[in-house]
């Protein structure tokens, strides 16, 4: 974004009419006998600021000014508008603010007012900033910020910008994508064929949605022109949707800087040094305040329309429209979520910071609505982290149970974009009774499923949950239970081996475990076939039921970890824990390359050597210790002989090496850095893999009386599994493929004794690249990680 206008000078005050009537407005509904939910819903929608002609409503929840007997006449709207030109791309700046304090009008825990000359934000100019703002008795005054607001430039524990929504929403390039829906009906969105999962921030060299944008419209271009397509380009194409991690505020630095620090603060007047937002975080430490908004740290222009745009590239891509499914973290805050919002949110600890007070009303249709307007950037489906973390406490049965009333009513928000009401569609990550011990055992994936009133809600499969490990021997006949129901009651699972969680466990794994080394020559190469596999592919689209999700930097044969760089406290604990990944991840060469790991290398760590035996002692340190800091630096510093890094070691070292690690990381996990060592071959049988299932969307069902998937008996230490499905048009697809093991031996897979294979006329629709093009039948030998796709119409 270049230099923007951000004050247009105009006098700011209340608009004492407008006012009464959100006064009058909002005790007629609290009055009106509607359930407690139903009212704070219908009131959750003016939540925020608005435009509402040339006039700014803004209104909060503050009830714990209620409670704690704050006067209405000591809360007050802060305004705040930049003075002069400004730009709010810039790295660090000074910007001083007129302040204008507007008096509110309060009715119990909701506080309002409209305003006057407030400048609405837009994609080419900058808003006024607000918050709430209240005395106490000895004239200090604390400041609230808006949970629900459209743009938060400087991060959740800031002002927020009021934002003009509805200018945005107009000015969309996919406006024929949503008149095409029904007018006069709330349009349901259904599964879709196929998802790729992305990670904005490692998804291009650019690290912004403005980023990803650009690459999937020049990639439409090369489509449209009919170029010849290269590697980079295949990885992204053949997937019918993309779903963004989560794209909400994160946590900010524990120990600073802060993006907004007051430095002068006057009456009419605040001078304030800016940071422009740039932490690293996989996108799941979210702070709940902000999640209508988007994280800055991912907006290269700061402004909010980069996700509308990037829906809009998606929504034309050439050929056919391409899904966004958006990531919402809601079953959990992390602990700084306390720093934005009041206690009422919080229900107490859990173990990943706070758990969410889902039983009170006007939370849980602040949440509700907080997901609405996210939605309405221009989300076709949305997938629901940790859907089994939605508890409550039954006083009565004195017992957790799981919210699933509040799940539905997730799936049941309508959406309204472009004059068109619609419902997405909805993916709930769920594995209850996860986290308890026994729930590899024990969860059936189908608890949202079978609660749900639509028929259409997935869950993620078993292979798609956690903890999957495909470079281990015996992998994939230790899940086979879990494959025999993938097969019956699939169809509305996503299914896959490799996403963001899967891919990350794997890099956990103790490498002295008993590794499928015929996977490749070193631990990079194994974790990298693992993960994208041909054969494990060729189950995925081929014999497995439900939708296939593959991760970009899985598919891209990138790297891949626990990315974020905001923790002071338990960063040193968190390296430690993650340290096992470069025994997988990182080989002397690639960390010799100048532009990999240079703060680590920056900090005296000259070589992987001397990093690895760093990374050997300190999760030792960690446990000896029980996590002091201090003991561990002086035993660091006792080591002979002497470690490399910063020397001498003490707290802070330690604190810099954690930072600098996951810096890093996240530098060497970026998706540019692997696209010049992708495979043709490899990348254009997965891509033709992905057209295969598109053209059959059948292939999505279970599987019927007459479809086989079996293996072999007894093994003689090979892998191989077979699958045979019957289409609706009288095809017959028939897949085998070698997950693990020896190779098997000049065989006909045609010819095997399996029930309904007899008969000849297949055709090879499909061969793993290193099966030679001229194999068109007859007798093979396969080795580990080959497949074999044969088509045929049934006899007559």
């Amino acid at each position: 974004m270049t230099d923007a206008t951000a004050s247009t000078g105009t006098t700011v005050a209340q608009n004492l009419a407008a006012t009464e009537a959100m006064a009058e407005w909002t005790l007629e509904t609290l009055q009106a006998g509607q359930p407690e939910f139903e009212t704070a819903r219908m009131i959750a929608e003016r939540l925020g600021a608005h435009r509402r002609g040339d006039v700014c409503e803004i209104m909060f929840w503050v009830p714990e000014l209620q409670e704690s007997r704050v006067s209405e006449g000591d809360i007050f709207i802060e305004v705040l508008d930049i003075e002069g030109e400004a730009t709010l791309v810039r790295s660090r700046q000074e910007l001083s603010f007129r302040r204008t304090r507007i008096p509110v009008s309060r009715i119990d825990a909701w506080c309002m007012a409209s305003v006057d000359g407030m400048q609405a934000g837009t994609r080419e100019t900058i808003g006024s900033f607000y918050s709430l703002v209240w005395r106490d008795s000895e004239n200090v005054w604390t400041r609230i910020f808006d949970p629900l607001s459209a743009s938060v430039p400087f991060g959740p524990f800031a002002p927020a910008e009021y934002y003009d929504v509805e200018a945005m929403q107009a000015q969309r390039a996919d406006k024929d994508y949503y008149e095409a829906l029904p007018e006069d009906e709330v349009h349901k969105f259904g599964p879709v064929g196929n998802i790729q999962q992305i990670h904005v921030p490692t998804a291009t060299a650019s690290m912004s949605i403005a980023g990803l944008t650009r690459h999937l419209n020049a990639l439409a271009e090369r489509v449209r022109q009919g170029a010849e397509l290269r590697p980079a380009d295949r990885i992204f194409l053949g997937y019918d949707a993309v779903q963004l991690l989560p794209v909400e505020p994160t946590t900010v630095y524990e120990a600073g800087p802060d993006f907004w620090t007051e430095i002068e603060d006057e009456d009419d007047r605040l001078l304030v040094d800016i940071r422009r937002p740039d932490t690293t975080n996989w996108g799941y430490d979210v702070v709940i305040s902000g999640m209508a908004a988007i994280n800055p740290s991912l907006l290269e222009t700061d402004r909010p329309d980069e996700l509308v745009d990037l829906a809009a590239a998606l929504h034309n891509f050439p050929g056919k429209p391409k899904k966004l499914i958006l990531d919402v973290v809601y079953g959990h805050s992390d602990n700084q979520g306390l720093r934005g919002l009041s206690h009422h949110y919080f229900a107490g600890p859990n173990m990943y910071g706070q758990n969410l007070n889902y039983r009170n009303p006007v939370v849980r249709a602040i949440l509700l609505e907080m997901q609405r307007r996210k939605v309405n950037f221009g989300a076709d489906g949305v997938r629901v982290d940790g859907a089994q973390d939605f508890k409550w406490w039954d006083a009565d049965a004195e017992m957790m149970r799981h919210d699933d009333e509040y799940l539905q009513e997730m799936a049941d928000v309508v959406q309204k974009v472009s004059g068109r009401k619609y419902r997405p569609w909805f993916i709930f990550e769920d594995g209850r009774p996860w986290p308890e011990a026994d729930w590899e055992l024990s969860s059936d994936y189908r608890a949202v499923i079978e609660h749900q009133r639509d028929d259409d809600v997935f869950q993620w499969g078993p292979l798609t949950f956690a903890h999957n490990t495909p470079f281990l021997y015996t992998f994939w006949l230790s899940k086979f239970w879990r494959i025999q129901e993938i097969l019956r009651c699939g169809s509305n699972w996503i299914s896959g081996c490799a996403n963001h969680d899967t891919l990350r466990r794997g890099t956990q794994i103790n490498p002295k475990l008993n590794i499928n080394t015929r996977l490749g020559d070193t631990r990079m190469e194994i974790l990298d076939k693992a993960y994208d596999h041909p054969a494990a592919q060729m189950l995925t689209y081929i014999a497995f039921p439900g939708v296939p999700m593959d991760f970009l930097n899985a598919m891209a044969r990138g790297s891949w970890g626990f990315i974020r760089n905001q923790d002071d406290k338990y960063g040193v604990k968190v390296v430690a824990e993650e340290a096992i990944s470069l025994n997988w991840q990182v080989d002397a060469y690639t960390y010799s390359i100048p532009g990999n790991f240079r703060r680590l290398k920056e900090l005296g760590f000259e070589d992987r050597d001397s990093l690895g035996r760093f990374f050997v002692i300190l999760p030792a340190l960690v446990e000896a210790t029980d996590y002091d800091l201090v003991v561990m630096a002086k035993l660091l510093n006792e080591v002979d002989p002497p470690l490399q890094g910063p020397s001498p070691y003490d707290a802070k070292a330690l604190k810099q090496v954690a930072r600098a690690w996951m810096d890093d990381m996240h530098d060497y996990c970026n998706v540019t850095n692997y696209l010049d060592d992708l495979g043709d071959a490899h990348t254009d049988y997965m891509l033709k893999l992905r057209e295969f299932r598109a053209e059959r969307p059948w292939l999505r069902e279970n599987y019927g009386p007459g479809d086989v998937f079996d293996y072999e008996t007894p093994t003689n230490g090979t892998v191989a599994f077979r699958s045979l499905r019957h289409g609706p048009d009288g095809e017959q697809v028939f897949s085998i493929a070698h997950l693990e093991g020896k190779p098997l031996l000049d065989f006909d897979p045609t010819l095997l004794p399996i029930p309904g294979l007899e008969g000849g006329g297949w055709k090879v629709a499909l061969r793993s690249p290193t099966i030679g093009a001229d194999y068109e039948g007859g007798p093979i030998s396969l080795h580990d990680s080959m497949a074999l796709l044969y088509t045929r119409k049934t006899p007559s």
